[in-house]
């Protein structure tokens, strides 16, 4: 290690890897390879990484003071298992994984090599671009390590630009099911309301939405469950009522005209919308904002539709 700059080595050249490679040696740590096993992979590492060679797995983790695991969530631990049945793991070496699910222990055999590990995932959807890297400023990063290694692991955030927040071993789990649940299912609703308003002849659903959307955002991430508004907070089942009738009607039309797949489509939209009813009038209810005639109402109208 030079001054403080480490040789640096990134195993994964997904969406996630060439990112945060790009943001570390821009504030002068060396990279000494990459490993990425397809074109695609190959040219994100040409882009965001220019000059880095793409290197075999093992040469990269015998080679570097820092290995930046940058894998699949499930492809984690046969790595860190592999590499170590093959002796590849040195005493002193970083060896940093970016996946949210997985905490320190999925590093064990690296551990057992005398191998310092760290845990750091960014709370940030990646695009594999250069377009990411600006983004990663105040961008949250959630960190678990030995309490020994901990400072180093919110050293290297900061140095990144993102803003390290300690997350427990236990907790990692729970912590990425939030993320996912608060993320990955709004990127799925937003999709399907875009395919609904295909059907009606709204050429650019999405930025016909996103005002609606980025203000619905704002309002869940600064007030909770008072940022919900439409007809379950106002208590309009009848409205509820006919939404879930006309979608079916749609999904009905797209039949008749020989758009099976959107039909079907719009029968997947009709039950997302029916559960997440049930489930916002349950919160609603909870939280006080409807009264439980009210919920109950809006519960009956849902399932009378569901039984037709």
């Amino acid at each position: 290690m030079r001054g403080g700059r480490l040789d640096i080595g990134i195993i994964g050249m997904g969406h996630v890897g060439p990112v945060l490679g790009s943001a570390l040696r821009a504030v002068g740590h060396k990279l000494v390879g990459v490993s990425a096993s397809s074109e695609e992979s190959r040219e994100r590492a040409d882009a965001l990484l220019p000059g880095i060679p793409v290197l075999p797995v093992e040469e990269i983790v015998r080679s570097c003071e820092l290995v930046l695991l940058t894998v699949p969530d499930d492809q984690l631990a046969g790595l860190v298992s592999g590499l170590g049945e093959l002796g590849a793991w040195k005493a002193s070496q970083l060896v940093v994984h970016t996946s949210g699910a997985h905490g320190i222990e999925v590093l064990a055999p690296a551990t057992r090599a005398g191998a310092i590990p760290l845990a750091i995932h960014p709370a940030m959807t990646f695009t594999g671009t250069s377009v990411d890297i600006p983004r990663l400023i105040g961008t949250p990063f959630a960190v678990t390590a030995p309490a020994i290694a901990l400072p180093i692991a919110q050293a290297l955030v900061v140095e990144m630009g993102g803003e390290p927040f300690e997350v427990s071993e236990e907790d990692r789990g729970v912590y990425h099911a939030a993320l996912n649940h608060g993320a990955n299912f709004l990127a799925a609703v937003v999709t399907q309301a875009k395919h609904v308003l295909t059907t009606v002849g709204i050429e650019d659903p999405g930025t016909f939405l996103r005002p609606l959307c980025e203000a619905a955002l704002d309002r869940a991430l600064r007030a909770g469950e008072r940022g919900i508004s439409g007809p379950i907070p106002r208590g309009d089942a009848g409205t509820i009522r006919t939404h879930l009738r006309v979608l079916e009607a749609k999904a009905l039309e797209e039949d008749l005209e020989g758009e099976g797949q959107w039909g079907q489509r719009l029968r997947e939209v009709s039950k997302t919308y029916a559960s997440m009813t049930l489930h916002t009038v349950d919160l609603l209810e909870f939280e006080g904002r409807i009264s439980a005639p009210v919920a109950q109402e809006i519960r009956q109208a849902v399932r009378a539709m569901d039984e037709k």
